[in-house]
């Protein structure tokens, strides 16, 4: 239940899947190109959502009596030709992961954000990920994409896929537009 100006508001379900007609799937256009397959049906919604995370030294969670869920343990940015924007985080993952001094076999778990659906298999593609851990809960296409909220969510949402599967290791990244890509590798504790 939401306070507002026009009173009290209670929200019930996401009403972002029943906005969808199944019929018209077949009739949208490509948003790139005339013979691509980006559609608003592969494509994550924009939505509400909010997230948070506290970062701190160990020595500063240390002295204020606090009990971290994971630690940093490396993060890498990439950046390439615009146009291959959606296959930018692979290389950022694959940076963040050498940084990391682990091997992709290492990863327990993939948090990929897509704005859209190829960014995510994109990844699994040229990393060779399997689909069993990759976006365990439903990436942005699933759940939607809260914006400036992102970073946030997606690790938030890897921390706990991680502790509720008793595993441990992870790594998030997201495509930041115009060929960019980041991504972290963190460590439950």
């Amino acid at each position: 239940t939401i306070k507002t100006r026009k009173g009290e508001q209670v929200v019930a379900i996401d009403e972002t899947p029943f906005q969808l007609d199944i019929d018209k799937i077949p009739t949208l256009k490509p948003a790139f190109g005339k013979d691509g397959t980006v559609t608003a049906a592969s494509s994550s919604s924009i939505s509400d959502g909010a997230a948070a995370i506290v970062i701190a030294s160990e020595s500063a969670a240390q002295a204020a009596g606090l009990k971290p869920l994971a630690r940093i343990v490396s993060y890498a940015s990439h950046a390439q030709a615009p146009e291959w924007f959606t296959t930018a985080p692979a290389p950022s993952m694959q940076k963040a992961i050498e940084l990391a001094g682990w091997k992709v076999a290492d990863v327990d778990l993939f948090e990929i954000n897509e704005a859209f659906a190829c960014v995510a298999m994109a990844a699994m593609k040229d990393l060779g990920l399997r689909h069993d851990q990759v976006n365990v809960n439903g990436g942005a296409c699933a759940m939607g994409h809260p914006v400036g909220a992102t970073g946030a969510r997606i690790i938030t949402t890897l921390l706990y896929a991680l502790r509720k599967r008793g595993l441990r290791r992870g790594v998030a990244s997201q495509c930041i537009g115009g060929g960019e890509a980041c991504a972290i590798t963190i460590e439950l504790l």
